[in-house]
């Protein structure tokens, strides 16, 4: 029996931690590690052989389509998994783009999450249903609908265009720093903006701060 040596990249503690409790007892799986940062991930592969990476789309300190693009360019032979809540073209798309052999959402069950560990790491290709539905859809021109935003994404957005910074963003919504930074990395992210200035104009546009 080949064991799949599989480790696990995350920006939610609470998944890591289910993660690891739904697949501890496959016996083809070895769970060799985990962590939420991209650059913790890119450290642990200098010393340790790993065969599958599941890997969020969205981390604290590296978006996962970077983060997959950058293992795949030194470690090819490491296989990436993408899996996220999210479902929408552009995640799904830049992760496979950027070398993942999968994507599966985090709503899956263990029987598919399996699957898709078993079909990666064969050589195969797994998406979901939605996220091959989501590879299949036309892009969105400009001036579409985005992604929705939570009650506290949109509150954020809108002290990010009143020029506050993240600690005091933090300190106003009685949150932490690094909070607020994952909930601004997950704002750039869907909408496709690549710095705040270009997610205050976006958020303008699109009416988003009234």
């Amino acid at each position: 029996m080949t064991m799949i040596r599989l480790y696990f990249v995350d920006n939610h503690p609470l998944v890591l931690e289910g993660l690891c409790s739904l697949l501890r007892s496959e016996t083809d799986i070895e769970l060799v590690g985990q962590t939420r940062h991209g650059q913790s991930c890119l450290s642990f592969l200098i010393d340790h052989s790993i065969d599958v990476i599941l890997m969020d789309s969205i981390l604290p300190d590296i978006s996962g389509i970077d983060l997959c693009a950058a293992i795949k360019a030194k470690y090819p032979e490491v296989v990436v998994l993408g899996l996220s809540f999210f479902k929408e073209r552009q995640y799904v798309t830049g992760m496979m783009d950027s070398g993942a052999s999968g994507y599966v959402l985090k709503d899956a069950d263990k029987e598919e999450l399996l699957q898709a560990i078993h079909a990666v790491h064969a050589g195969q290709t797994y998406l979901s249903v939605d996220a091959a539905q989501a590879m299949n859809e036309e892009p969105r021109p400009a001036g579409k609908r985005y992604p929705h935003l939570t009650r506290r994404e949109k509150e954020i957005l809108l002290l990010i265009a009143e020029g506050y910074t993240n600690p005091e963003i933090a300190e106003k919504l009685f949150i932490s720093a690094t909070t607020v930074d994952s909930h601004r990395k997950n704002l750039l992210a869907k909408l496709n903006a690549r710095n705040s200035a270009m997610l205050v104009k976006c958020a303008i546009d699109r009416k988003l701060l009234v």
